[in-house]
């Protein structure tokens, strides 16, 4: 037994932490058992006082009972994909804003896409993925071409692993075929020199694989809709990996209890306290019903910000 005096802003989370106790409770219990009855903890810890701390064996003879909350089944839980015959359209909102001299400048759109499942191949499953009805607040020439591009090559096939993280994207290969077609309709809608500038550079992009694969993957939709979510939960808690605006972040996620038995709601953060992400899946087939990412970084003394959600339609 150890006796420790109670700082400013001590918990039983912070301290159970400190010394390797899994479940806060048991601090609680074993001071109340050892300490003058003027001493009790009936509620929260207060500063100054004394407390009386399990030593190592009852340390590990607390943890040995399994009974922390971290190590439930519902902290845990087992996420499946299972998207078969899936044909689905979410609505995507995006605002995003930038302060430079504390002057705020703020844009919006959204659109909606569609998610079709085609088949299991290899294990793998194959979507087919079209984004359409655009909105945007600030309109531009060059805005519109870029929706216009996209547009022309709806839908694009994406291939993911059985837990739905992202494997390939690709063309099909009938927009391949006419994409001379596709290219002279968007170059009679758009007939100035820069225009056509654009829409080259559009052509060498999409005919390059490698280079096609590597901007979609920089696509918010499609990094955060495919990212692996569903990676196995260890003591509460999951971990992955994304990039976003050229940054690799280290993503934690845990369990919120939700009062809706049908969903499983992931709370997700990062050790830069620039990001926060929610996403709530459906527990039947692990398929998202919606998602809301915040995220903000700095680039050369400008702060911008990004407010990302997709919500499930119908």
């Amino acid at each position: 037994m150890t006796l420790h005096f109670i700082r400013q802003g001590d918990t039983l989370q912070s301290i159970a932490e400190q010394i390797n106790l899994e479940n806060p409770l048991y601090i609680k219990e074993f001071h109340n058992q050892h300490c003058a009855r003027e001493d009790y903890i009936v509620e929260n810890l207060m500063a100054g006082r004394k407390l009386f701390l399990p030593d190592y064996l009852t340390i590990q003879k607390y943890n040995s009972r399994n009974d922390a909350p971290f190590k439930s089944p519902e902290r845990n839980p087992k996420i499946n994909f299972h998207p078969e015959n899936l044909n689905i359209q979410y609505k995507v909102s995006i605002t995003e804003s930038s302060f430079v001299d504390h002057k705020k400048t703020e844009n919006s759109f959204s659109y909606q896409f569609s998610l079709k499942w085609i088949k299991n191949e290899l294990n793998h499953h194959i979507f087919h993925l079209s984004k359409n009805n655009f909105s945007i607040q600030n309109q531009t020439k060059i805005g519109d071409m870029s929706i216009a591009c996209f547009q022309s090559i709806n839908p694009i096939e994406i291939q993911t692993d059985p837990k739905g993280e992202i494997i390939s994207i690709n063309l099909l290969k009938k927009t391949i075929e006419n994409l001379p077609e596709i290219k002279a309709n968007l170059l009679d809608r758009f007939p100035d020199q820069y225009a056509k500038i654009y829409i080259e550079e559009f052509e060498y992009a999409v005919l390059n694989q490698e280079l096609f694969q590597k901007k979609m993957k920089q696509d918010w939709l499609i990094k955060t809709y495919f990212t692996p979510i569903r990676n196995d939960f260890k003591n509460g808690k999951s971990h992955f990996q994304i990039i976003l605006e050229n940054e690799l972040l280290d993503i934690n996620q845990t369990v919120e209890i939700s009062e809706n038995n049908d969903e499983i709601i992931l709370s997700q953060d990062s050790a830069k306290p620039d990001f926060k992400g929610k996403y709530i899946l459906l527990k039947a087939d692990g398929l998202i019903k919606s998602l809301e990412i915040n995220h903000s970084y700095i680039d050369f003394g400008v702060v911008y910000y990004s407010d990302f959600k997709i919500d499930k339609l119908g």
